[in-house]
């Protein structure tokens, strides 16, 4: 899906109440006035170009999006490449986060969207950036989240899903969830497919779980089909919470 909005992008420093700056890929249209925000959740690799891309696309909707560094206290500006060694790397320093931290990068993100005009915020991550995207929606205000292929949900697998697994926090949701996975996503398999169902089904959270059959892990991107209709189905989310 193509916007039609011509878009401006720029590097910005987002002012954290704990420590340094974090730096973040912002991207907005081009066109004067106030735009709805929309959160970026990066991936392990960092805010590389696939998560650049995501802002662009976003902004092109009419949307001001935000990549937030979440790597910043530990290894800035960190971009990964997307093979073995990366991954490596990126599992060490996602050990280095804790949900504190974490929570405490996204409430700045979206104070500085907030600064920007953007009244209301929205979320959309990718693989770790679902989680944080999850995450987030249990803990602050925001209008909708769209959790692109979210690991360890059901699990404390990782750092940020402690003391207690992030799922279980599902009832503090109060914006609505599109959550997109692959029905052979290797870090997401059935059961934890069914537990995650099961959690939204069982609370009064607004939500949509749509399964690609067939697919596996990390397809936005890479697999034209299933990405075009993710897209489409995030597009439809963000403007209905705008509407």
């Amino acid at each position: 899906m193509t916007g039609s909005y011509a878009i401006h992008t720029e590097r910005v420093d987002v002012t954290v109440g704990d420590g340094p700056p974090m730096a973040g890929y912002l991207a907005r249209p081009a066109a004067p006035g106030t735009f709805p925000g929309v959160l970026v959740g990066m991936e392990l690799f960092g805010v590389d170009a696939g998560v650049r891309d995501v802002c662009d696309r976003l902004a092109g909707l009419g949307f001001v999006a935000l990549a937030p560094d979440f790597h910043h206290r530990t290894a800035p500006g960190t971009e990964l490449s997307r093979d073995p060694t990366g991954r490596k790397r990126g599992f060490e320093l996602l050990e280095s986060m804790t949900r504190t931290t974490v929570l405490s990068d996204v409430r700045a993100a979206m104070d500085h969207l907030h600064a920007a005009g953007s009244e209301r915020v929205s979320m959309v991550g990718l693989s770790l950036g679902g989680h944080i995207a999850y995450l987030a929606a249990t803990e602050f205000d925001l209008v909708a989240v769209a959790v692109f292929y979210g690991g360890w949900l059901p699990t404390t697998d990782i750092s940020i899903s402690r003391p207690e697994p992030t799922l279980s926090l599902t009832p503090k949701i109060t914006g609505r969830v599109l959550f997109l996975v692959g029905e052979n996503d290797h870090v997401i398999p059935p059961e934890q497919q069914r537990q995650i169902a099961d959690a939204l089904r069982e609370t009064d959270v607004h939500h949509e779980i749509v399964v690609y059959p067939g697919i596996g892990h990390g397809f936005l991107g890479t697999d034209r089909i299933t990405s075009a209709d993710a897209w489409r189905r995030v597009h439809t989310l963000l403007t209905s919470v705008e509407g």
